[in-house]
């Protein structure tokens, strides 16, 4: 290994502020399991008699999974890693996590580390689920007392029923992560990393999952969030991490990293996921979305309108539970990325007391300006603010604004004329 290459803990002397800091960090992988097992016993021998093993060249088949990547995640921050398959995210988060090491530049993390990154990672399949629970607490750095004070709750939260003393072999992919992730949260990290896994868990447990992580920000714990769902980056994290190919291409806000993102997809032609799931689960959530409709200004339902046309926007809902401070919104995308939105917490709008059972939330827009396009929408329910979500359908709904009457371009505004005297 290259003797520059290294994963530490913060000394004494490094700010407070910082929890990660990643320094020109890069990561090789070879195509051939073969020739990565040559190469694997030829840089142990080289590294045994104090040789180096110029872990910074590639050699044949080699490539880059990660390249020159740096960046810095404050204490308390949320960073979002987004970019398309094989970009290289899940190898940053186990290079942080120490499972890799990088073969060029340097890693540095403040406090203990909290990882989700593979589905049943560190559990035994042939042990059971309550065996787990005390295998992966150790892993992750927890006692055994400390795991016996928070077996109840890590259990509650996984919700594995009567599968607790069952051989994780026989769990599917969404226990495991419930799971994994439940033991995850529990050893209180200073650093919490998450990847994509979570898409793997129904909506119930995503949201779930979203509001702990929630709780666990506001304790100051710093969260690296890998996903591909834009408005989980948008509304979780500050600042996001384009990469692709292994090298940065973005870095910083959120909203900016998500709009490269997204235009990139579209101009490589990738389609975005669409569909509402008419088999969503019903459980018990404080709210659900039920549908979002679209109306003239006859309140006629409608699918298509002509831009700077008179709106309304419903937004039908079941209210189970009091909710402090709900926030709805409505996002729509087009093929450039994020668009618009209409948010009540945005807008200084706040709803008390609100009715238990189904209801509906008029939005009225009495001049629609949006472009001539085909827009894909998303709709929320959030409580106190727009991260902690208790629903969400993402990229559920289609609407296509047309071109307005006597317009020239795609959108026609109103305008006022004067001729005044000199």
């Amino acid at each position: 290994m290259n003797n520059s290459s290294t994963i530490q803990q913060f000394n004494n002397s490094t700010s407070n502020d910082v929890a990660i800091k990643v320094e020109n960090v890069s990561k090789k992988y070879c195509k051939s399991l073969k020739r990565s097992m040559i190469y694997g016993v030829r840089d142990i021998t080289k590294n045994v008699f104090g040789m180096s093993s110029n872990s910074y060249l590639l050699r044949k088949e080699e490539f880059w999974a990660v390249d020159d990547v740096s960046f810095e995640v404050k204490k308390g921050e949320t960073l979002g890693v987004i970019g398309p398959n094989g970009a290289g995210k899940t190898t940053i988060l186990k290079m942080l996590n120490g499972i890799f090491w990088p073969d060029k530049g340097k890693i540095t993390i403040k406090g203990k580390v909290g990882a989700l990154i593979a589905v049943g990672a560190g559990f035994h399949p042939m042990l059971s689920g309550r065996e787990n629970i005390y295998i992966n607490g150790a892993i992750l750095g927890m006692s055994r007392e400390e795991v016996n004070r928070k077996f109840d709750a890590i259990v509650e939260f996984a919700d594995i029923g009567d599968f607790l003393d069952t051989p994780v072999k026989f769990y599917s992919s969404g226990m495991f992560v419930r799971l994994g992730f439940s033991v995850a949260v529990h050893c209180d990290p200073d650093v919490l990393l998450v990847d994509e896994v979570l898409a793997v868990g129904d909506k119930d447990f995503q949201i779930k999952c979203y509001q702990k992580m929630h709780e666990i920000k506001k304790m100051g714990t710093t969260i690296i969030l890998v996903s591909h769902n834009e408005y989980t980056i948008r509304e979780q994290t500050q600042n996001c991490l384009y990469i692709d190919n292994g090298r940065m291409k973005f870095l910083g806000s959120s909203e900016e990293a998500i709009s490269l993102y997204l235009r990139d997809l579209f101009t490589n032609k990738s389609k975005a996921s669409i569909g509402k799931d008419n088999n969503k689960s019903r459980s018990a959530k404080k709210s659900e979305i039920i549908s979002l409709k679209f109306y003239d200004k006859n309140w006629k339902e409608i699918t298509f309108i002509e831009s700077g046309e008179e709106i309304n926007i419903v937004l039908e809902c079941i209210i189970r539970e009091k909710l402090s401070n709900p926030i709805f919104g409505v996002n729509f995308y087009d093929n450039s990325g994020f668009m618009y939105c209409a948010n009540s917490d945005y807008e200084n709008v706040t709803f008390e007391k609100l009715p238990l059972g189904k209801i509906r939330i008029k939005i009225n827009i009495p001049h629609f300006y949006l472009p001539t396009n085909n827009y894909l929408c998303s709709t929320n329910i959030s409580e106190e603010n727009n991260d902690n979500l208790v629903d969400w359908d993402n990229m559920a709904y289609r609407f296509v604004v047309g071109r307005a009457r006597n317009a020239r371009g795609s959108i026609k505004l109103p305008t006022k004329w004067e001729v005044e005297r000199l």
